[in-house]
């Protein structure tokens, strides 16, 4: 929709004709008085009704306002379809295809009774997603962009390697994992002292190395860049100066390593990675803070001059928000402490 002014009222959600009354901000029904459902002993009017839902449904007003916000700035496309496809394939391999835990597992973690319900949701998801990636992209600061440019980004490196592996069974006790730690450790001190002693990098690398992929080439890497190898590997390659090998062993996830950096091309001008940093920056501090995507939700919404006509519906919608804000807070410190 072109226009950016979206009206929030209970005709999207009840398809009842309300009118605004006062300047308290507050909805009623037209006829409200009038009983909606009634028995023996029992009398509902359409404003009970409309107050008792306004509250326990305001996620699905939420989700009403974000399709009308994003479904035509991000139409479905083959790359969402995919992305929707994955997750629910991926749900039903969880629960071994059963399709009673199926339907259980997406109600209690979806809300949603079936996989087309679950599919509209998850692709909501992804639209939101989308604009909340958009939105902190284009709300970049130049010195950030710059800032990583000029200390993460560099030309290609080439670079060999001779790995020690922490060799343990599956099984292994605490003392045999760390005992087996102290050895790889001890290995690579003792390749390091041998390079010292000025032995040749490649015959130790095919003598050494548990990489099988390289250990037949001297440890030979080829060129990379920074952001293929792991951020451990990375940071201590870049620092190297050509035919500069590491004097302390580079422990990663994959065992302790020694780097010999071989070369290195000319880097890229900013304006050809510009949106690359772009991406990665987006990336990081979605992953770095999970309340950034429901905070940026919120400024999107901001800008698009949402306007609540009930002043308990709009406090019903920040409750909402700050909960999940609160919840993603918690994640954020689980995950990071």
């Amino acid at each position: 929709m072109k226009n950016k002014k979206i009206i929030i009222c209970l005709t999207s959600l009840l398809a009842l004709s309300l009118l605004v009354t006062g300047c308290g901000k507050k909805v009623e029904v037209k006829n409200g008085s009038k009983v909606a459902v009634s028995a023996d002993k029992t009398k509902i009017t359409a404003t009970e009704y409309y107050d008792e839902i306004k509250k326990a449904n305001i996620s699905k007003l939420v989700d009403m306002i974000d399709r009308d916000l994003f479904e035509e700035k991000y139409p479905s496309d083959d790359k969402e379809k995919e992305n929707v496809k994955n997750q629910i394939d991926e749900i039903k391999s969880y629960v071994n295809n059963d399709e009673e835990k199926f339907k259980t597992l997406i109600k209690q973690y979806f809300g949603v009774d079936t996989e087309k319900e679950l599919e509209e949701k998850l692709k909501l998801e992804y639209k939101r997603t989308s604009a909340v990636k958009d939105y902190i992209s284009s709300n970049l600061k130049d010195n950030e962009i710059e800032s990583y440019y000029n200390n993460n980004i560099t030309g290609q490196i080439k670079a060999s390697h001779i790995l020690i592996t922490v060799d343990v069974k599956e099984d292994a006790t605490d003392k045999e994992k760390e005992a087996a730690e102290e050895k790889a450790l001890k290995t690579a001190k003792s390749i390091i002292k041998k390079l010292n002693n000025g032995e040749d990098f490649a015959k130790l690398a095919k003598k050494y190395s548990k990489d099988e992929g390289t250990a037949s080439k001297g440890g030979d890497l080829g060129y990379f860049q920074l952001n293929e190898m792991v951020s451990e590997f990375s940071n201590a390659v870049k620092d190297l100066k050509e035919k500069e090998y590491t004097k302390e062993p580079v422990k990663t996830q994959y065992g302790y390593h020694i780097i010999l950096k071989t070369g290195e091309k000319e880097k890229a001008k900013l304006e050809d990675v510009k949106e690359d940093i772009k991406t990665t920056l987006t990336d990081q501090k979605m992953q770095n803070d999970q309340t950034v995507f429901y905070e940026t939700l919120i400024e999107i919404r901001k800008e698009a001059k949402i306007k609540w006509n009930d002043s308990e519906l709009k406090k019903a919608y920040e409750d909402y928000m700050n909960s999940l804000i609160e919840n993603a807070k918690t994640n954020t410190n689980q995950t990071n402490g």
